[in-house]
């Protein structure tokens, strides 16, 4: 059984919860502690061993991205060997269940800890809830049939927004569309609401119109990732339940981006990613054309380093840069909560620059996450990226997941709730991300200091003065 669904039948009392909730999280990590600590003087073997296996990990991957050639066949080989070493380590010491019992341990101690700190208002934020409003009387959605492998037609949208009482326009998978054109011109036909049934780069387009137009905005989850639907709390394995908006909505304002007068819902990279994107091939092969371009961009060929500044904040030399519409939950690039954004009304862009300068940096950064000094974390209302030095006049840069190539510098800034978005009521709502663990506040939440008894010896008694 989950620990959530212990807390959950529970007594009713979420202060009592909590609190056994820590004392089951400090036990478990005692328990890890101790089980390292019976190996005798081998406890700190288990614990060096395992950190070091982790980095020769972490260097092996950055050999292998980073280089081609034998240096590339060397980081292969230590990426799978380092684990397997470490293991021989444990078994050949006989310590082997002690480290098991102890990665188990520390499971239940982590899983504990963060239902504890887990807060009340930080679920009830997980379906942010805005005003109810009467169904729109002439709507319009943009559908583009190839989206998410053809979820226009497995889900039958085209026909459900119609029976809504929607105007459809399908997009010919065989010419290039004016999606933005199209939007304009339904504004001026009418419609009192636009929606979209595709990925987030053709959502940002349209998004960008309603708002121009203060009309309201109806995302759709029928692209690939919908990564913008998720955040809003959207139902991403039925996209046909976003349609319910049309009658059983409610309207919310959220925050738009820009970057150089084109908008964005999601994310704006630079860098890495945003090169990689650019290559033709990347499309039906994303993964080989990665593998094969990253050597040249990662050791400085092709992949010229980025200044920037957030605000005031200067970054120079990074290899990668992402700049988001509000801050993500987890800003660590090895976390796959870091893909989900807490709010989108926030009225800050998030930015995350990543500078790696050799397999020591790599594996500093898969150790310490967060807090590794490669790894530049913070917000900003205004972030400004030219190329660093011996880069051209434009850079290449991928807006939501859209490859572009715009003059430097590259401004993004944020257009704080300009954008109205008609989301159903009955949505599921967006994941919660594991709250940040700080064990002196679990400590407190287990062992709370009692308040002092009435006439007790405190600092102050008011009664004696």
């Amino acid at each position: 059984m989950e620990v959530g669904s212990v807390a959950a039948s529970g007594t009713g009392d979420p202060a009592g919860e909590a609190r056994q909730l820590a004392r089951y999280a400090l036990l478990a990590t005692g328990g890890a502690a101790a089980a390292l600590l019976t190996a005798l003087g081998s406890g700190l073997l288990i614990l060096l061993s395992g950190v070091l296996g982790f980095a020769a990990t972490a260097a092996g991957v950055w050999w292998f991205l980073a280089h081609r050639g034998p240096v590339r066949v060397l980081g292969a080989l230590l990426a799978v060997a380092a684990p397997l070493v470490t293991l021989g380590l444990y078994v050949a010491g006989g310590v082997w269940v002690n480290a098991l019992v102890a990665l188990g341990l520390w499971a239940v101690a982590l899983s504990c800890a963060r239902a504890a700190l887990r807060r009340p208002e930080e679920e009830r934020a997980a379906l942010t809830r805005g005003a109810r409003v009467p169904a729109p009387r002439r709507p319009v959605l943009i559908m583009n049939p190839r989206s998410g492998g053809g979820k226009v037609e497995r889900f039958g949208l085209v026909a459900r927004a119609e029976a809504l009482g929607a105007r459809v326009i399908l997009l010919d998978p065989s010419q290039p569309a004016d999606v933005a054109g199209l939007a304009r011109k339904a504004v001026a036909d009418g419609a009192d609401l636009l929606g979209v049934a595709g990925g987030d780069g053709t959502q940002a387009l349209v998004a960008e119109v309603a708002a121009a137009h203060d009309v309201p905005f109806l995302v759709v989850s029928a692209g690939t990732r919908n990564h913008f639907a998720m955040d809003l709390g959207l139902d991403r394995d039925d996209p046909s339940r976003c349609l319910d908006a049309l009658h059983d909505g409610e309207e919310l304002r959220i925050d738009l981006g820009d970057v150089a007068g084109r908008p964005f819902v999601n994310t704006v990279s630079f860098g890495v990613y945003a090169d990689v994107v650019q290559r033709p091939e990347y499309r039906d092969d994303k993964a080989g054309t990665a593998i094969d371009v990253l050597p040249d961009l990662l050791q400085g060929g092709e992949g010229d380093r980025l200044d920037a500044t957030a605000d005031a904040v200067p970054l120079t030399g990074q290899q990668a840069l992402l700049v988001s519409n509000n801050p993500y939950a987890a800003p660590d690039p090895l976390s796959a909560v870091a893909a989900r954004r807490a709010r989108l009304d926030g009225g800050e862009l998030g930015v995350i620059g990543i500078r790696v300068d050799g397999a020591a940096q790599a594996a500093e950064l898969a150790v310490l996450g967060t807090q590794a000094t490669g790894l530049n974390v913070l917000t900003a209302r205004r972030v400004e990226v030219g190329g660093g030095p011996g880069a051209g006049a434009v850079i290449p840069v991928a807006v939501d997941g859209e490859a572009l190539t715009l003059p430097t510098p590259v401004v993004c800034t944020l257009r704080p709730r300009a954008l109205r978005v008609r989301v159903p009521r009955g949505r599921p709502g967006s994941p919660v991300p594991p709250p940040r663990l700080d064990w002196r506040r679990l400590t407190r939440l287990a062992f709370p200091e009692e308040p002092a008894a009435v006439g007790g010896s405190g600092p102050w008694d008011p009664r004696a003065s």
